[in-house]
C-alpha cells in the first residue's frame, strides 16, 4: 500500500468521480485535496473535459501548471502547453476536420446522432445541467467530438466500422460518445505523459474512475478505484491484479475519498 510519503502520483477522472456527477461539486472531497497538497503529491485529471474548461478548475483546486489530460485523451499538456495527440505518430487531425467527416458520414448513412458543433451552449447546458458559460467552454474542443447517439444498434454497429475505416474511435462517457482518432485514449495519454516526464523513474500512480472510457487509464496505473457510477455499462478492467483495485460503495467525491483511504495509508 501507497503511502504519503511516497512518491505518488494521483490520476483523476473528473465528472462522477472527483466532481459530482449530478452538481460539479468537488466539496465531499476537500480534506483529501488539502492532504495531497500539504504533502506536495501531483493530480493530474484525466478527463473528457476541454482543456478550456480543466484549466480554471485547476486554478479553483490550487493545480495550476499541473500537466493533465483532456477529451479523453485527445489532448494532452505537459503543464506548459497542450498538445493533439502527442503520442500518436503523423499529422494530428483538427476539430474543424473531424466535425467535417462526421456530418459526410451523416449525409452518406443517414446516421441520427447529434455533436456538440450542431448545437448551441443552451443546449449543451441542458444536456449537461453545466451553466452557459462552462456549457460555452465544454463545445471549444480541439481534437474530438461529443455527441448523442439517436439511432438504432444495427446502424450504430455500421457506424463504428465506419470510423474504423477512417482511422477514428468511439469511447463511451458517463453522459455522450467521443469521437478521436484511433490510439487516443486515456491510458495512451497517460502512459505518454509519464514516460516523458519521468522516464525510467515513473511515480506510483493511483487512478480513480467511474465509466467504461476510465477502464484503460485504470489499467495502467499501479492502484485503480473503480468509483460507483451511473453508466449503464461496466467499467472493465484487464489487469489481473485484482488486490490493487478498489470498488467504492460511495459515488462522485465521496467515492473518490473512499478510494484514497483505502489504498493510501496515513
Amino acid at each position: 500500500m501507497p503511502t504519503l510519503q511516497d512518491p505518488l502520483m494521483i490520476v483523476t477522472d473528473l465528472d462522477g468521480s472527483l466532481l459530482d456527477h449530478h452538481t460539479y461539486s468537488w466539496q465531499p472531497a476537500e480534506a483529501w485535496l488539502a492532504r495531497l497538497q500539504a504533502h506536495h503529491i501531483p493530480l493530474v485529471i484525466c478527463s473528457s473535459k476541454t482543456a478550456a474548461e480543466i484549466i480554471p478548475l485547476q486554478r479553483m483546486l490550487g493545480l495550476s501548471g499541473a500537466p493533465f489530460i483532456a477529451e479523453n485523451g485527445a489532448v494532452v499538456s505537459d503543464g506548459h502547453a497542450c498538445t493533439p495527440s502527442p503520442h500518436l505518430s503523423g499529422s494530428s487531425l483538427d476539430y474543424p476536420s473531424l466535425c467535417q467527416q462526421l456530418a459526410q458520414l451523416k449525409q452518406q448513412h443517414s446516421f441520427k446522432f447529434t455533436g456538440f458543433s450542431d448545437v448551441s451552449e443552451k443546449e449543451v447546458s441542458e444536456w449537461t445541467g453545466l451553466t452557459p458559460h462552462d456549457a460555452a467552454l465544454a463545445r471549444l474542443r480541439e481534437a474530438s467530438e461529443s455527441l448523442i447517439w439517436r439511432d438504432s444498434s444495427e446502424q450504430f454497429a455500421r457506424f463504428r466500422q465506419q470510423l474504423e475505416a477512417r482511422a477514428l474511435t468511439l469511447v463511451q462517457g458517463g453522459r455522450f460518445w467521443h469521437v478521436m482518432r484511433e490510439g487516443s485514449g486515456k491510458g495512451a495519454a497517460l502512459r505518454w505523459l509519464l514516460q516523458n516526464t519521468y522516464g525510467d523513474k515513473p511515480p506510483v500512480t493511483l487512478g480513480l474512475g467511474d465509466g467504461p472510457n476510465d477502464a484503460p487509464m485504470l489499467d495502467i496505473v499501479d492502484y485503480a478505484v473503480v468509483i460507483k457510477g451511473y453508466s449503464k455499462e461496466p467499467v472493465i478492467l484487464q489487469r489481473q491484479d485484482k488486490q490493487n483495485i478498489y470498488h467504492t460503495g460511495e459515488f462522485g467525491p465521496q467515492g473518490w475519498s473512499e478510494g484514497l483511504t483505502y489504498f493510501i495509508t496515513q
